[in-house]
């Protein structure tokens, strides 16, 4: 896989299957084992068959809430924090505010201020204290600083983190107990946390199955990375898919150019139609950063006489803007 091209050297060993097994071990109480769906209007589309991994009926709806339960009890197992803190768009935001308050610690979170409202009132309604910043990937961070200067909380990374990337992988642990024998596994792209967990548990427990990122063409850092084998920051967050306009880190990349075969990218209107699509045949709510994967199989990829599993992100939509409804979106 990808050998001739440039290798990330990321500081911090990149997580085993072993790992996610223990990660596994020890979330499994405490979130949901979501539902493996499928649909013979999607097949038909789509020409294959497609197993769906649904974390958009997980806890925080979104597979979020599997890092986050592992991170913060992981924290936990060596005393109380007085705090955690993040930064997110939403879904991490979310996970990492419902784990907190499960155990009655302090959550700070900084949320640029364009997150959709559904996750900032959710995000306060688990009981987290919220900053605002703008939607760059340097005022995260700088914001986030200064939250945990101020607090002294303890920072959970939304994806550069071994145990967010191992709880992650669980989700792919699951779906390839129930299908175990899929020719090729596509995932969203955004930070690189999902997929970095789920490509190291297929590569364990499924090594024939492709494994394929998928992200954005507006944002398309992951697929620029992957392409050149030197890491690129994210130069656009325009894009629908709010889930996926953070940038790779040197670990995800490195778990990414050891364990991916391929990244792809669909643009903004291939996005929406493959989320419509979903909700009118399936009649599930799955996010715009869901529906990327489902983009692919439908225009991207062969995928006739194929299995192919897609993990569903999350499906945490503010219902006031659709995006076939919202004028403010991108047609890419």
């Amino acid at each position: 896989m990808n050998k001739k091209r440039k290798r990330s050297v990321s500081s911090v060993p990149i997580p085993s299957f072993t790992d996610i097994q223990h990660a596994y071990q020890k979330i499994s109480p405490h979130i949901h084992h979501t539902p493996v769906l499928s649909s013979q209007k999607v097949n038909d589309r789509a020409g294959g068959a497609i197993f769906f991994k649904c974390e958009n009926f997980q806890k925080a709806g979104a597979f979020k809430y599997r890092g986050a339960t592992h991170a913060v009890t992981e924290l936990c197992s060596s005393g109380t924090p007085q705090g955690v803190a993040t930064h997110s768009s939403g879904n991490h935001a979310q996970a990492v505010a419902l784990a907190a308050s499960v155990r009655n610690i302090p959550a700070h979170i900084v949320m640029p201020g364009n997150a959709p409202r559904v996750k900032v009132n959710a995000v306060r309604e688990y009981g987290a204290d919220i900053t605002f910043c703008e939607a760059t990937q340097d005022a995260r961070e700088k914001t986030l600083e200064e939250v945990i200067q101020q607090t002294g909380a303890l920072f959970i990374h939304p994806y550069d983190n071994p145990h967010i990337i191992t709880g992650q992988g669980t989700a792919a642990l699951e779906l390839l107990q129930e299908q175990p024998d899929l020719d090729m596994m596509l995932v969203p792209i955004g930070g690189g946390g999902l997929i970095s967990g789920c490509a190291i548990a297929t590569s364990a427990l499924s090594p024939g199955t492709k494994m394929i990122g998928v992200e954005p063409k507006v944002a398309n850092d992951a697929c620029l990375s992957f392409n050149t084998g030197t890491l690129h920051p994210v130069q656009s967050t325009d894009t629908v898919a709010d889930g996926l306009r953070t940038s790779l880190s040197e670990l995800t990349f490195s778990c990414i150019q050891q364990h991916v075969n391929e990244i792809l990218t669909v643009n903004e209107q291939e996005i929406i139609n493959a989320m419509r699509f979903i909700w009118e045949r399936m009649k599930i709510i799955i996010e715009p950063s869901s529906a990327v994967p489902v983009a692919a199989a439908f225009n991207r990829i062969d995928t006739e006489q194929k299995k192919v599993g897609i993990i569903i992100s999350g499906g945490n939509m503010d219902l006031d803007h659709l995006p076939w409804n919202d004028n403010t979106n991108g047609t890419g």
